[in-house]
């Protein structure tokens, strides 16, 4: 037909005719499809239906286990059926909730207290995973879940504790989801944040990083980095290679969906070190053993890409994916990550400028 995978990304196909583009996203027999035109997503149905049964959806509400709710500024994307049913399995639909997922008291270690059973064991292992899809929607769960997938392969009671105290926070925020908003901005701008040796066994450093598209959170992660950093500045250095990579996709991605960036990315970093490692060009003691790989950032600065800028620590966004936080603060920084309710869904309904480019949902029949 015509359709041309994505080098970013190979389960994304683009269509062009002219000056109308079709955009059509694949999972298996699940497809998404949106364009530039009604006229258009409909001939390429008519097309596709001629060698499939296909099943038209219309309007995209449900995708892969991920609500879809339209509102007057954007979508909410939601797994509260996938939560409760979550909960319902792990025996916790009734019980107390949390107001946070994690504590503050510092990382789990692989050593403390009783190991579990082998079938609680395989138990924890069936939850995380399930919890780990949950954290598409929910950037709030991406630390406590990414602490908790550590120990996967000895966990003891206290990480069982930690997993059922990220349910019990679920419990009382099942109705939460990620709020993607129309803007008039396409900057793409991230935060990266490090904590520095956290992990008692191994003094490994979390990174993490929060990237934005206008005012919508695309991109989240929170991971423990693969070797032990000397100093914060160098974890907080490799935390800002970590986000300038998935900027520099995310840039490519943009690219081939004929929507480039004209303006360089910025990364914020609380870390003043880390900011001017990124652009000095100099090769001091303070970095000649971090790996070669590392120092792309600054090719990335030097070619007018990205900027490594500093942001006070009151305003890391990217704290909550490498720390447990308070309350007050998690709420804070839950806001400012998009993260919503149903509140969001206006309830007058969607805009005639939604219905000019619908997007349908589509199941391709076996």
């Amino acid at each position: 037909m015509g359709f041309k995978p994505m080098r970013s990304n190979s389960s994304l196909f683009v269509l062009r005719q002219g000056n109308e583009s079709i955009y059509l996203l694949l999972y298996v027999d699940d497809i998404v499809l949106t364009g530039s035109s009604t006229d258009i997503l409909h001939r390429v149905i008519r097309t596709i239906n001629a060698e499939f049964k296909l099943k038209d959806m219309g309007p995209v509400h449900f995708f892969l286990g991920i609500q879809v709710q339209r509102c007057l500024d954007g979508f909410l994307l939601q797994q509260q059926q996938y939560a409760i049913d979550l909960l319902d399995r792990a025996g916790m639909a009734d019980c107390r909730p949390s107001d946070t997922p994690v504590d503050t008291s510092g990382k789990l270690s692989t050593t403390t207290r009783t190991p579990l059973s082998t079938a609680d064991a395989s138990d924890y292992r069936s939850l995380v995973g399930a919890l780990q899809y949950l954290t598409m929607t929910r950037p709030d769960l991406q630390y406590a879940v990414q602490q908790a997938y550590l120990h996967m392969h000895a966990p003891t009671m206290a990480h069982q504790g930690l997993v059922k105290r990220i349910l019990r926070y679920i419990r009382g925020t099942t109705e939460l989801g990620l709020h993607l908003r129309r803007s008039s901005q396409s900057d793409l701008v991230a935060y990266s944040d490090a904590d520095w040796a956290g992990c008692p066994d191994t003094r490994r450093s979390t990174s993490g990083y929060c990237v934005f598209m206008g005012d919508s959170l695309i991109s989240w992660s929170s991971k423990r980095q693969t070797t032990v950093s000397r100093s914060s500045a160098e974890a907080e250095y490799r935390g800002v290679a970590n986000a300038v990579a998935e900027c520099t996709w995310i840039r490519q991605l943009l690219s081939e969906l004929d929507c480039p960036l004209n303006k360089a990315t910025v990364v914020f970093c609380d870390n003043v070190s880390a900011c001017y490692m990124s652009s000095n060009p100099v090769h001091h003691k303070r970095t000649k053993h971090i790996e070669l790989d590392v120092h792309f950032v600054r090719e990335k600065v030097a070619v007018g890409q990205c900027k490594v800028l500093h942001v006070p620590t009151m305003q890391q966004f990217a704290d909550v994916m490498t720390k447990g936080l308070p309350t007050a603060s998690l709420k804070e920084f839950r806001n400012s990550l998009c993260v919503a309710g149903n509140d969001a869904h206006t309830e007058g309904g969607v805009s005639d400028h939604d219905h000019h480019v619908p997007w349908l949902s589509l199941i391709v029949a076996s």
